[in-house]
């Protein structure tokens, strides 16, 4: 801010300025602007909102409404659908963007009245949409760029979609609007506000300046029992405005039609309404809009000088030459800047910030403090400020642009210079640790995991090693895939510091571990500190084997039960043996024409033969679905 005394004067002037609007404030009512919101929540169900700006210092509480009625129509033929009563929901202040700036006549309201409403199918399929409207009287009488403002009413309008296409549900809510400004425009200053808004279905949005709505209501019947349909009358432009000229300056109110941000060097005082349309596209087609009307007023205000700041590279005798001098960042280099920045104005509070032009992640940081306040007693007319660049900046070969920004904390905006650095950013060089087991060789497959077998009932055991050219810390991890390490009888234990990390795994392989596919754990070296780190992994599935091999599995094929102890029973004693979950069922014999003629459960089962002579058929089950089927010819 300023010298204390002038601050002082500066106060008054502005009193002074805001007097001169009192008489007719007094008789002043109490709308400010507004716009609606349609925002979609679940099924068919929508919540409609109004927000409301209202005059807090010269608007009659009596005309705080506690609710307001809309009334939703259908484009096609303007044909009323249905009322919706919006209760009084919220009530807060609007905020300055510098609060150290408000002035005692100027203070705004938000109210919101809100409510849900059901959007069905059957009812909301017109192709060409519909529209919600609220009507309220009246305007600010002191408004200097429409005529008989004391006449001049608000229609608060808003366009959305059919809620089906093509046979789909269509789902849209509304552009979300940013806050509405609570500040006041100097008059000759450029003023500057973002009016920009986010879609919360991702649709492309556009702005353009529109002439504010009127609509039905009148000073005698501010308020109706329900709103009219369209059309609803403009206000009526005083003599050379328009809805391109809303506020008269250099340049005049106009809106960037895809940021949304406000922009006006106003050349006149007065308070001045305008209006905002934000439409919004899908796929290249306008699917709805919603309007804001809003006022500002426009004052005179003590000049404001804008701060100044120079940039210097550390150890470098001279300044850095914004459009001609690109910086280099390489390994080793220095990676700081030297920031001086001061303002004409006494008693100026002074804020450094950085902005990232093009580029994302690593940001520098100011390491100083960069604020201050300059020309006051006892302080520096010149501040300094110091910003340094991460050495993990990568700009990857090309040029990125940062943006150093001084503000003061001038009213009723803050003025700023700017200096834009270009530089290119190489990160030191990063050497990939190494990574070495007593595993089996990773397959050619590559991202396959090695498969390791282990028989039931034994510990295995494998090491890890890591290393490091660069001494990076190294940490070594092992992690199950789907389950815990120590749950399946699994553990690992680590020896991890700079340049080197040791490991020892081992696992019980019992039973209770099993898993017919296997269970893959997954070893990782990981390095900290480099700027890309490159972690080494090893994937390993481990698998249970029974302790036998069960490929010599050949039962007889003959028998001769004769009672001479040779050979008289069919028997399977090298049957493989039960493993975990896997474990004889049972056995089956059949005859040749597919009768049943034996079963048993038990694995040491004995079979005489059926009494005649011929060919049969068994069939062995186990538990986990295997099956060996054979032939055996009985002999009398």
């Amino acid at each position: 801010m300023k010298h204390p005394l002038l601050s002082l004067i500066t106060s008054r002037l502005c009193w002074l300025l805001l007097a001169l609007f009192t008489p007719l404030l007094a008789a002043a009512t109490h709308i400010v602007g507004g716009e609606l919101d349609l925002r979609y929540r679940t099924g068919s169900t929508y919540t409609l909102s109004l927000n409301l700006y209202f005059d807090a210092i010269n608007g009659s509480a009596g005309a705080l409404d506690q609710q307001l009625t809309a009334s939703i129509f259908s484009k096609a033929d303007n044909r009323r659908l249905t009322n919706v009563v919006l209760p009084l929901t919220g009530n807060t202040f609007v905020t300055y963007t510098n609060p150290a700036c408000a002035v005692g006549s100027l203070s705004t309201r938000k109210l919101v009245y809100t409510n849900d409403i059901v959007l069905n199918a059957a009812t909301y399929n017109s192709p060409q949409g519909y529209y919600v409207a609220v009507e309220r009287c009246c305007r600010n009488v002191t408004i200097s760029n429409i005529l008989m403002p004391e006449a001049a009413a608000q229609a608060f309008y808003l366009e959305f979609p059919a809620v089906v296409r093509n046979g789909a549900p269509f789902i849209d809510s509304t552009p979300r609007i940013f806050p509405p400004l609570g500040d006041y425009a100097c008059r000759n200053e450029l003023f500057y506000y973002d009016f920009g808004g986010q879609d919360p279905d991702g649709d492309s949005l556009a702005y353009d300046m529109v002439t504010p709505l009127n609509g039905h209501t009148t000073a005698a019947a501010p308020l109706l029992s329900q709103p009219g349909p369209a059309p609803y009358i403009p206000i009526t432009w005083r003599p050379g405005l328009g809805a391109s000229n809303q506020v008269p300056g250099s340049p005049a109110l106009g809106i960037d039609a895809r940021t949304g941000r406000l922009t006006v060097r106003p050349s006149s005082l007065g308070l001045y309404v305008f209006g905002v349309r934000c439409s919004e596209y899908r796929n290249g087609l306008k699917i709805g809009e919603t309007r804001r009307d809003f006022q500002l007023y426009v004052l005179n205000c003590p000049t404001n000088d804008a701060p100044r700041l120079q940039v210097r590279t550390q150890g470098s005798p001279g300044l850095y030459r914004p459009g001609r001098d690109t910086l280099r960042l390489r390994p080793g280099s220095n990676r700081c800047l030297t920031i001086r920045y001061t303002d004409p104005n006494p008693n100026s509070a002074l804020t450094m910030t950085s902005r990232p032009v093009n580029f994302s992640g690593p940001a520098p940081v100011f390491t100083t403090p960069s604020s201050g306040t300059v020309r006051t007693p006892g302080a520096p007319d010149t501040l300094t400020a110091t910003i340094c660049f991460p050495e993990c900046i990568d700009s990857r070969g090309r040029v990125y642009l940062l943006d150093l920004i001084v503000a003061d904390n001038g009213c009723s905006l803050p003025k700023h210079d700017t200096v834009r650095v270009a530089f290119t950013a190489t990160p030191p060089p990063n050497e990939a640790p190494v990574l070495t087991t007593s595993f089996p060789p990773p397959p050619a497959a590559g991202s396959a995991p090695t498969v390791v077998r282990v028989p039931l009932g034994t510990r295995y055991t494998a090491t890890l090693a890591g290393s490091d050219a660069d001494r990076n810390p190294l940490t070594l991890t092992a992690t199950g895939e789907g389950f815990d390490l120590a749950a399946a009888k699994m553990s690992f234990t680590a020896q991890n510091g700079p340049g080197q990390a040791s490991g020892t795994f081992t696992w019980e392989a019992d039973c209770g571990a099993f898993n017919a596919e296997g269970l893959t754990v997954r070893f990782q070296l990981a390095e900290t500190g480099p700027c890309v780190p490159l972690p080494q992994e090893r994937r390993i599935r481990f698998e249970i084997t029974p302790l036998e091999d069960t490929a010599a599995f050949r039962p007889p094929n003959v028998i001769t039960p004769n009672r001479d102890s040779q050979n008289d029973y069919l028997i399977m004693p090298n049957l493989p043996l039960d493993f975990c979950n896997r474990r004889f069922a049972s056995i089956k014999i059949f005859s040749r024409w597919g009768q049943l003629v034996y079963q048993s459960p038990d694995r040491n089962f004995r079979w005489g033969g059926a009494g005649q002579s011929g060919i049969y058929y068994y069939l062995v089950t186990y538990t986990d679905g295997r099956k060996y089927k054979g032939w055996v010819e009985v002999i009398q």
